[in-house]
Parts: structure tokens; C-alpha cells; sequence
């Protein structure tokens, strides 16, 4: 830079003296000066130039060198702030995942406890029910039916389906006539002798009931007949026989009424029966893939107390009934013979098919329209045929509860 300024100012003091006059053209000694002192303070001011023309450069050069040092350590601290994110983004992907275990834990103890909650309370509550069931089944009861000893045909009339029967409870002599499956007269006999003998005086009493009955399922309870009423598909009538009037009525829940209840019973949507522990309901119901429900009811209020699903199926079954709360359901092959028990269902689980020997009915050629146990008497009532039939029965004591 210093060698172009100084060839810049000879080159300078060239061009000027090209211009002047020859000395001895030269007018005036005092031009000559004053052109030599303009010289000079052109020279001066080129030196200046030149002097912060050489402080520029060796500013920028250290501040070209400052920027250089700057920009190793930006790169160092940018390399080291990298090395700190990753080192901290794997800190906090570590502590993520221990979070999220220790999270996983968590639920999982919530789980487990909610689980053992929940099995807790369904256990309290399988025993509560268990209780509740032995409650209801609590009566001085305790006999298991072992054979049909003997067979007794008591009357013969030439209608194939209907029901007979005596009161369950009172302890009257009185028996009931209901002919056909479809019907709304009753015929009451004063005895059994009145019953199978046709000119034995009192003559029946006829009871024209206000509404009809469906099937053969009919029972009666403490002066009262309840029957399903014909006109609906799950109501069941409590009847008054004395007054002749309807004393109260219920509908059996869960689509009860839409299937036979036995397949060789054509007739019968509902099954009353009546034991040591008072009203039952046999029946199919909606979803049980045409497996009897057995339901428990409330004379007095004709309210449901409790329902089972059993496992004993409607296919080829002709008739039931139940003794000391247990079900036993007769089955026959086409609604031919033999006829026998060949399904068992105790709520309480204390009997069993396996507890049985088998239990064959007295040979018939055709398929019950009804058979009902009266706990009275201790007896089967039946229908075969047009046969009014009594088959006594053979038992012995259930195992104790546990």
C-alpha cells in the first residue's frame, strides 16, 4: 500500500512539472515556492492517508483475527450446546420412561385392586345370594325323590288334555276338574269318592270363571287358583273361588309365554307348580336356547322372588314338578314311553342326576298333559290320556347343606 502511494505522488509531481514553464521561462521565484509548499502539504496529507490507511488495515486485521477467534469458540460452545441437548434429550426420554413405568405401575396396582375389589364384592355378593336362596328354601323340608312305587287310575273321561287336582295346602277334601287346555269352567267335587264315582251325591259344583285359562298348568294354593290367563302371553290370574273374582294378576318378566314349555305339552306356555316352599313358575324364557327358567313366586303379593336358568331343556320333555325346591323335569322319546326323569335342577346344589338311580314312570302309551306334586298328600296328580292318575312316590332324606 505504501509503495503505490509514494509512486502516486512522483507520478504526480511529473504530470504537474510537465505543465511548467522552462526555467528560464519561469516568472516568479515566489510561484516556484508557493508550488513547493503545495507539494509538501500534498505529501503531508498523503502521509495522514497513508498512516490510517495502515491503521484500518491493522484494525480489520485484528478484528478480522478477533472474529476468527470468536467464531472457533462459537463453533466450540455451538458443539458443546449440542452435546448438552443430546445429553439432556436422553435424560429426559430416560426419565420419560420411568415415568411411564412407574406410571404402568401404578395402574396396574389400581388394577389389581379394583380387580380384587370387584371379585371381593361379587363374592360378598354370590354369598349374599347364597344366603338369601337358603333363606327362601328354608322350610322343614329335606326329602329326595328315589322311584315312582305304584300307579292308581282314579277316573277315565275322554278328553286327552286337562288338570286335576286338590288344594295344596288347605286341608280339605275338595278336588278340582279342569277340562281341556283352553277353558273357563271349573268343576268342584266334594271328595275324592264324589270325584271317581259319577252318581255320588253332592253333584260338582260348577264355577264359571270371568276369564279363560291357557294349558294344563293350572294349581291350587290356599283357596285360591292361579292359571295362565289365555288372552296374554306371561300373565298369570289369581283367582277367587269363593267370590268368583279376579283377587290379582302379575306379568312374568323376560319374554315368558313366547315358547312351550314342553315340547310334547302343545298347550302350555306356563307350568304352575306348587311344593314344601309354596308357588312356582316353570317356563322358557328369551336367550336360554329353549332351556327351562324356574321362577319363584310370592303367593301372597304375586311378586317375583327369584329366577334360575336351568340346564334341563324343553326338547322332548312332557311334564314337570318339583318337591322339596327341587326340579324334575319327565322326558319321553316322540311323546312315547318309557317316560322318566332324566333332568334334576336343585338351587340349592345339593342333588343331582348323579345322586339318583333312574327314575322311570309306570309304562303309558302316550305323553302327560300334566302331572303336579300336591306337598299335602305327598302324591303326584296326572293326566294321560284322558286318565286322572295318582302315582305315590318313593323318598329318602337330601344330604345336609354345607
Amino acid at each position: 500500500m505504501m509503495v503505490a502511494l509514494q509512486g502516486a505522488s512522483a507520478l504526480l509531481v511529473l504530470f504537474l512539472a510537465a505543465f511548467l514553464p522552462p526555467p528560464q521561462c519561469a516568472q516568479d521565484p515566489a510561484m516556484v515556492h508557493y508550488i513547493y509548499q503545495r507539494f509538501q502539504v500534498l505529501e503531508q496529507g498523503l502521509e495522514k492517508c497513508t498512516q490510517a490507511t495502515r491503521a484500518y488495515i491493522q484494525e480489520f486485521q485484528e478484528f478480522s483475527k478477533n472474529l476468527s477467534v470468536m467464531l472457533g469458540r462459537c463453533q466450540t460452545h455451538t458443539s458443546e450446546y449440542k452435546s448438552a441437548v443430546s445429553n439432556l434429550a436422553l435424560r429426559v426420554e430416560r426419565a420419560q420412561r420411568e415415568i411411564d413405568y412407574i406410571q404402568y405401575l401404578r395402574e396396574a396396582d389400581e388394577c389389581i385392586e379394583s380387580e380384587d375389589k370387584t371379585l371381593a364384592e361379587k363374592l360378598l355378593q354370590e354369598a349374599e345370594e347364597e344366603k338369601r336362596i337358603r333363606t327362601l328354601l328354608n322350610a322343614s323340608c329335606d326329602n329326595m325323590l328315589m322311584g315312582i312305587k305304584s300307579l292308581k287310575i282314579v277316573k277315565k273321561m275322554v278328553d286327552t288334555h286337562g288338570s286335576w287336582m286338590k288344594d295344596a295346602v288347605d286341608n280339605s277334601p275338595k278336588v278340582y276338574l279342569l277340562i281341556g287346555s283352553r277353558n273357563n269352567t271349573v268343576w268342584e267335587f266334594a271328595n275324592i269318592r264324589a270325584f271317581t264315582e259319577d252318581n255320588t251325591k253332592p253333584a260338582p259344583r260348577k264355577l264359571i270363571l270371568t276369564l279363560s285359562w291357557q294349558g294344563t298348568g293350572q294349581v291350587i294354593y290356599k283357596g285360591f287358583l292361579f292359571f295362565h290367563n289365555q288372552a296374554t302371553s306371561n300373565e298369570i290370574i289369581k283367582y277367587n273361588l269363593q267370590k268368583r273374582t279376579v283377587e290379582d294378576r302379575m306379568l312374568l318378566p323376560g319374554g315368558v309365554g313366547r315358547a312351550l314349555v314342553y315340547q310334547h305339552s302343545p298347550s302350555t306356555y306356563i307350568d304352575l307348580a306348587v311344593d314344601e316352599h309354596g308357588l312356582w313358575a316353570i317356563h322358557s324364557g328369551p336367550g336360554t336356547h329353549s332351556h327351562l327358567v324356574l321362577t319363584k313366586i310370592e303367593p301372597g303379593t304375586l311378586g317375583v322372588e327369584h329366577s334360575w336358568d336351568t340346564p334341563c331343556r324343553s326338547q322332548d320333555a312332557e311334564a314337570s314338578f318339583l318337591l322339596c325346591g327341587v326340579l324334575y323335569v319327565v322326558y319321553s322319546s316322540g311323546g312315547q314311553g318309557p317316560h322318566c326323569i332324566t333332568c334334576v335342577y336343585d338351587p340349592l346344589g345339593t342333588i343331582s342326576e348323579d345322586n339318583l338311580p333312574n327314575l322311570f314312570f309306570p309304562k303309558r302309551p302316550k305323553s302327560h298333559s300334566m302331572i303336579h306334586y300336591n306337598p299335602r298328600d305327598k302324591q303326584l296328580y296326572a293326566w294321560n290320556e284322558g286318565n286322572q292318575i295318582i302315582y305315590k312316590l318313593q323318598t329318602k332324606r337330601k344330604l345336609p347343606l354345607k
